[in-house]
């Protein structure tokens, strides 16, 4: 929405809002190279931003399109953060990832591979390693949704501000913004020929080239062209190829044409390619549980008692590559007092991976990933910009998206080997010894060799289809001369997703249900065993379920097959679409929102919110995705029976899923999705702006009904809706200039988080725990100092920024594993000396992490070694220089 600034008397109520950035530095004019459009004082245009500095008197104006209107940061009634593209420059920050450490509410976690990113916003996240799971945060660049984060963590090129906004935001996006949007708006092309150039190096071997130039084709086109090479050698050694792995391996190019003649008709569009391909990414061994000798014992071997070594021992190099393209256009009209946007988009994304899933130096376990997603998004808005008190927005929002996804778990060399000593070792051997999984394929009657062979272990093939649409608006009055705004903003929307499961599950041993083995041996048949009188069943089913004491081989007393069940990890599930489960899920929800808006004085002003968000259901798009109890229900077995003998067909009850005779051998219940996400906060805010100082303060109280809780189970994912969580707290945030050369900022997060219901989760009932991983308190705090040489327009930039996360446990479900304890506490310092010089050249040295400060970003299962933890640490210190030079 544009605005017109009424004469200087007149443009102190926008002037007190100078400097006032949620975590922007000072001399936040480049933020914007042009103002934003439409402004004007005195009945004079406003072209660019340092010309709205000097008509406001020499005053730092950010302005912010957080409510989809131009906004200066503090008029804008809304929690937001602002980092700017100076200060992403200053930091050195690169990409999504690193944006935390200026922006305390954010957390950004990057996991086992180059695509797996999860963005949290006051607590609420998730979606990190599944594709069927959209993301609770929504990430949009420049107004295009990004629909996975794998498409959103390229290197930032020419960005001009990032706008995290918390909480709900469902009036103003038209797709998952149940948690919070990030919003990353880049640099327009430019009406006047220029451009940057810089190149960087540091430690590792890093290398960063990037380059932009933008200028006129005609008087009324303009073009820009940006790219940039990012590559880093790793900062882990994989012992045994002596190889790096951790590196930076990474490009993008980015073309844009803009036409703009001054008439009505405004078009701009963006064609974009980034290209991933990395060895990501480093885990190592937190526990190491009882199988560790058999690793060894096997030929491989494993790190243990050092996790920030930062060596690992893996059997082959992972590999990482993710490909992002589109291109979208948006063309926005003025018709009079009113304003039609429309951007259209479309994106694929292709991620393949081949990854040692172990993470140790025997050939046992290795997984592929193959996944492609195609995106296409339309969205319209109408604003208004009446003279009169009432003004307002009108969007609709489509999307249509499909999703394909390969995988499979192979088998190595060693494979046979590690899992036979397990055996053994499970059998109650002092000194395991191969020879038991010969013995079980005899009685079982399988082929010699056929179990844990080398080569696929599973197959998965997977599709989602998934179209929405939505509508949505919000409508403001200005009463008490201007001073008091109310604003009411709705969004109805419509999901609609058919997806379908199909799974091999080829070694023999994972299709044979113990319990059913043994009864058919019993009875000799299953057509003796139907035959037989009720008591006579009865008996032996007790025995199908009962486990063999150590050293105890008895079937009169005992099933000595259950001993083997510790080695069905990748038991078979069932397909989808089936007679009974239909594959789909269909939501439409109605949100809202409810605010005031109220100057307080001419340097103060503050605003209640009330809004309500939503997401729609999420698919479990993983090796664990089984049906719901109910459309299946188990057999009721004894505590301490592993529960893949709940598949037996003999003892399983009458369920939709049984009397439909689709077969489940081994099956066992879960999710094949979960419900939507319903989200509530009521917030109040105060901003202020006094000379030297200015602040921004949010209190909030936000909860999620039915929160898409998912959980790594060391084979796969389970999905399930937490009946709620909720965070409370407050967001503290302050910019003080003391002298003009020098400008602190402080950031302050606390969140009193916890699951006020959640008594299904797959650790446990975790109602009125505190959720893993989010801190109570976080801190981001800078200071930066400018020194002028006289008139020269040279100057010397310093910048010293310090983030910190209070002590927090990692994850929920680890915690009593061996008695440890799995924390986290972050304390980052970073630093960076700039020599800007009148003639464009800048000198940057910088260091990230100062003091190598070394910490878990979390723990998971082991796979396919019970009793152990794996953890990723963070990144190690880096440094470097960079030399740019903007012309």
């Amino acid at each position: 929405m544009a605005y017109s600034l009424p004469g200087f008397a007149g443009t102190s109520r926008y002037a007190l809002y100078a400097g006032v950035a949620a975590l922007a530095l000072p001399a936040a004019a480049h933020a914007q190279d042009n103002a934003p459009a439409g402004v004007s004082i005195d009945g004079e245009d406003v072209e660019t931003q340092q010309e709205l500095e000097r008509a406001l008197g020499g005053n730092n104006v950010i302005v912010v399109t957080a409510t989809k209107r131009e906004q200066t940061l503090q008029e804008a009634p809304v929690s937001v953060s602002v980092t700017t593209g100076e200060t992403l420059e200053r930091a050195e920050i690169r990409d999504l990832i690193d944006v935390q450490t200026v922006s305390p509410s954010l957390r950004v976690s990057q996991l086992q591979n180059s695509a797996t990113t999860t963005f949290i916003i006051r607590g609420f996240g998730n979606g990190d390693n599944n594709f069927g799971i959209e993301p609770s945060v929504g990430v949009f660049i420049d107004g295009v949704f990004r629909s996975r984060s794998a498409g959103a963590i390229g290197d930032l090129a020419n960005v001009n501000r990032i706008e995290v906004l918390r909480g709900p935001q469902s009036t103003l996006f038209g797709k998952n913004a149940s948690a919070g949007v990030i919003s990353v708006l880049t640099r327009e092309p430019q009406f006047e020929f220029g451009g940057s150039v810089s190149a960087t190096y540091g430690n590792y071997d890093q290398m960063v080239f990037k380059g932009d130039i933008t200028g006129p084709i005609t008087d009324s086109v303009a073009f820009s062209i940006d790219g940039g090479i990012n590559k880093r050698d790793g900062y882990a050694i994989e012992l045994n190829s002596g190889e790096d792995i951790n590196n930076r391996d990474r490009w993008n190019v980015r073309g844009q044409l803009l036409f703009d003649n001054n008439g009505p008709l405004r078009v701009r569009a963006i064609g974009d390619y980034s290209k991933i391909d990395e060895l990501c990414c480093q885990v190592n061994n937190v526990v190491a549980g009882p199988t560790t000798p058999l690793v060894r014992l096997a030929g491989g071997d494993i790190v243990t008692n050092d996790f920030f070594s930062d060596t690992t021992y893996l059997n082959f190099l992972p590999v990482n590559e993710v490909e992002s393209y589109g291109g979208s256009v948006q063309a926005d009209l003025e018709l009079g007092a009113l304003n039609l946007t429309s951007i259209t988009a479309y994106r694929e994304l292709h991620n393949f991976q081949d990854q040692d899933v172990d993470f140790t130096g025997l050939d046992f376990i290795r997984e592929i990933r193959d996944q492609d997603v195609e995106t296409f998004t339309q969205e319209f808005r109408l604003t208004s910009n009446f003279d009169g008190p009432l003004n307002f927005l009108l969007g609709g929002f489509y999307f249509n998206e499909d999703i394909t996804q390969y995988s499979s778990i192979i088998n190595g060399q060693d494979s046979r080997l590690f899992f036979d000593l397990l055996a053994s070792a499970l059998g109650g051997a002092a000194v395991p010894t191969p020879g038991t999984l010969a013995f079980a394929e005899g009685e079982l009657g399988l082929p010699v060799g056929s179990i844990f062979a080398p080569g696929p272990s599973t197959i998965e093939n997977f599709a989602l289809s998934n179209e929405s649409w939505s509508i949505f608006g919000t409508a403001d009055i200005t009463l008490l001369d201007d001073r008091l705004t109310l604003t009411a903003g709705f969004n109805y929307t419509d999901d609609k997703k058919d997806f379908a499961l199909s799974q091999q599950s080829l070694d023999p041993l994972a299709n044979i249900n113990l319990a059913d083995a043994y009864i058919i041996g019993a009875a000799g048949s299953a057509a003796n065993f139907a035959a037989l009188p009720a008591a006579q069943q009865q008996a032996i089913g007790q025995l199908a379920v009962t486990p063999c004491p150590a050293g105890v081989q008895d079937p009169m007393v005992c099933n000595p097959l259950l001993g083997l069940a510790a080695l069905q990890f990748l038991p078979p599930f069932l397909d989808i679409p089936n007679a009974v489960e239909p594959g789909r899920t269909r939501d439409d929800d109605f949100s809202y929102t409810l605010r005031a808006s109220f100057e307080i004085t001419p340097e103060l002003n503050t605003y209640f919110t009330y809004a309500t968000g939503f997401k729609a259901s999420s698919v479990n798009l993983s090796r664990d995705s089984r049906p719901l109890f109910g459309d299946y229900i188990p057999a009721d077995i004894p505590d301490g029976v592993p529960a893949v003998v709940a598949g037996s067909q003999f003892l399983s009850p009458s369920s939709p899923i049984r009397d439909a005779g689709l077969p489940i051998t081994n099956l066992t219940t879960g999710s094949r999705f979960a419900g939507p996400e319903d989200a509530e906060v009521y917030e109040i805010g105060l901003k202020g702006n006094y000379p030297g100082v200015s602040f921004n303060l949010a209190l909030f109280d936000q909860s999620i009904k039915g929160f898409q809780s998912f959980l790594f189970t060391g084979t796969g994912f389970a999905l399930a809706n937490a009946g709620e969580q909720s965070t409370r707290g407050f967001e503290f945030d302050t910019v003080i200039t003391p002298a003009d050369p020098l400008a602190v900022t402080f950031a302050l997060t606390y969140l009193d988080a916890k699951y006020d219901d959640f008594a299904n989760s797959q650790v446990g009932d975790l109602t009125g725990f505190r959720p893993g991983g989010i801190p109570e308190f976080s801190i981001a705090t800078s200071a930066t100092y400018t020194h002028d040489f006289g008139a020269s327009g040279n100057s010397l930039i310093g910048r010293v920024d310090y983030s910190h996360e209070s002590n927090v446990f990692i994850n929920n479900g680890l915690d009593t594993i061996r008695d440890n304890n799995f924390r986290r506490e972050v304390n980052l310092v970073n630093a960076s000396l700039t020599l800007a010089l009148a003639s464009g050249l800048e000198v940057t040295g910088f260091v990230r992490n100062a003091f190598n400060e070394r910490y878990i970003l979390t723990v998971f299962p082991s796979v396919a070694q019970e009793g152990s933890v794996s953890g990723y640490p963070n990144a190690p210190r880096t440094y470097g220089g960079t030399v740019r030079f903007k012309f």
